[in-house]
């Protein structure tokens, strides 16, 4: 079931939850992925963003372990906003169960959901600020 057909009822709790765990709830469909499968590669064509159900995520540009992620976090929405190749491989670091949000499903949310919105942006906005940390 994708979790937009359940999105009613549970988008109030939207405004209180600080992670993405309303997009993962228990009747919506996730990708599974055995520990050391690539999710995706840098360079590949972007189709979704990913919301982490369960288990955790390594982000590396070449290289490079950028961070690890792990449930209710989301990677791969740069791609989705820019509409470019994506940035850096996703691997999975455990068994990993994710929820894919495809570009309709994201501006969606985007234009039902403010908060969503700017979820989102803080994500974004955190994850710069590391990388300026890191290269500043």
């Amino acid at each position: 079931m994708s979790f937009l057909t359940q999105m009613g009822p549970t988008m109030a709790t939207m405004k209180v939850d600080a992670s993405f765990s309303v997009l993962t709830g228990n009747n919506i469909d996730a990708l599974l992925f055995k520990a050391g499968s690539v999710i995706f590669r840098e360079g590949d064509e972007a189709r979704d963003l990913f919301v982490i159900k369960s288990g955790q995520v390594r982000i590396q540009i070449g290289n490079r372990t950028v961070t690890e992620l792990g449930p209710d976090s989301i990677f791969g929405e740069m791609a989705l906003i820019d509409n470019e190749p994506r940035s850096a491989t996703a691997t999975a670091v455990t068994d990993v169960e994710l929820v894919p949000v495809s570009e309709k499903q994201f501006l969606f949310l985007v234009s039902q959901t403010p908060y969503f919105a700017l979820k989102v942006m803080r994500v974004l906005a955190k994850r710069l600020r590391a990388t300026n940390k890191t290269f500043g």
